[in-house]
């Protein structure tokens, strides 16, 4: 069988963006991109432009363009996310059985993470994402929880049966436990009762999705967001537990920092700290079934050779005994 991204040729996307009125010079760069196909091209009057080219079937036209709106909510608040452009009316077009957007170019490198004031001017751009994000719900794209991320992906491995038989039983067991006290989490387990509000959220706030660049000669160097592939609604937390790393007094230190530079612009719920834990388990299951999911996609197997075996597996049954014991401990506190 050949995956659909085979078809996506350099003369493809040159044609794609033609299709749109950008004439490229022939010069491609693919970027980083596992999920999709995503190519820096230069245009003929020398300008660049960044075109994303959407895996087929993973989400509708409407999720997408909810994505799109997001992005243009989020620019018109002079919050520095990088969206798609406007070319005849749109940002989602169709070239040769594909779903692509274009966007402009914007360099960086990623932020210094061990610089509490770096966290902290991020914490300040991350409350203004969600102040725009509270604004109104999403309305096709799914939410973060315990059913989407954890339950599913569980039942979606073993229905498939991804797991080897050698370590099936406790890798089973594991997660059965691990998703027992994520469930303890309303927030997590039923989104539509507890005090804890769902928003608008990046969703995937990694260190590799904020680049940090010049805005201008007097406003100094700052941060930037891209990649909104993954916005969906869930509690705002979502967004800081994938800055903070290293220790317990290490995670705290980055924690306040970045609750500092929130709170200057919007309240940040304390309560919503128990989640960091739950929410980090729920990804860490996701990863495993997006893994497997993909794996007729060539890029997969060359870039993750390491998926799938049976000691692969024995790692995970570590990982979630690890995370069952985190989630016994007491939250981070700031």
């Amino acid at each position: 069988m050949t995956h659909a991204f085979e078809s996506l040729t350099p003369d493809t996307v040159l044609d794609a963006l033609e299709s749109v009125g950008l004439r490229g010079d022939g010069r491609l760069t693919a970027l980083s991109s596992y999920e999709n196909r995503v190519y820096q091209a230069v245009l003929e009057d020398g300008s660049q432009v960044v075109a994303k080219f959407y895996r087929p079937q993973r989400w509708s036209e409407a999720q997408i363009l909810e994505e799109h709106a997001f992005s243009a909510e989020l620019m018109a608040a002079e919050v520095p996310a990088i969206g798609p452009l406007v070319m005849g009316g749109q940002t989602l077009h169709q070239f040769g059985g594909f779903s692509f957007s274009v966007s402009p170019r914007r360099g960086g490198r990623q932020p210094e993470l061990d610089d509490l004031e770096v966290l902290e001017w991020i914490g300040r751009f991350l409350a203004r994402i969600h102040t725009v994000g509270a604004k109104q719900p999403f309305v096709a794209r799914p939410a973060l929880n315990l059913a989407t991320f954890g339950t599913e992906s569980v039942n979606w491995l073993l229905e498939n049966h991804q797991v080897p038989l050698d370590v099936q039983s406790a890798w089973t067991d594991a997660a059965q436990q691990a998703l027992a006290l994520v469930a303890a989490h309303p927030a997590l387990a039923d989104p539509g009762s507890g005090p804890i509000r769902r928003i608008r959220l990046h969703g995937d706030c990694h260190p590799g999705n904020i680049l940090w660049t010049p805005l201008d000669a007097a406003a100094g160097p700052g941060p930037h967001f891209v990649d909104l592939d993954d916005a969906r609604s869930g509690p705002a937390v979502q967004d800081f537990w994938m800055l903070l790393s290293g220790e317990r007094h290490q995670q705290t230190r980055q924690l306040g920092a970045l609750v500092d530079g929130y709170e200057q612009f919007r309240d940040f719920d304390r309560d919503e700290l128990a989640l960091i834990e739950p929410l980090r388990t729920l990804r860490l299951i996701h990863y495993s079934a997006w893994l497997a999911r993909r794996w007729s996609d060539p890029t997969f197997p060359a870039n993750f050779p390491w998926f799938g075996s049976s000691d692969y597996w024995h790692g995970q049954v570590q990982v979630l005994q690890d995370q069952i014991e985190a989630m016994a401990e007491p939250p981070l506190v700031v």
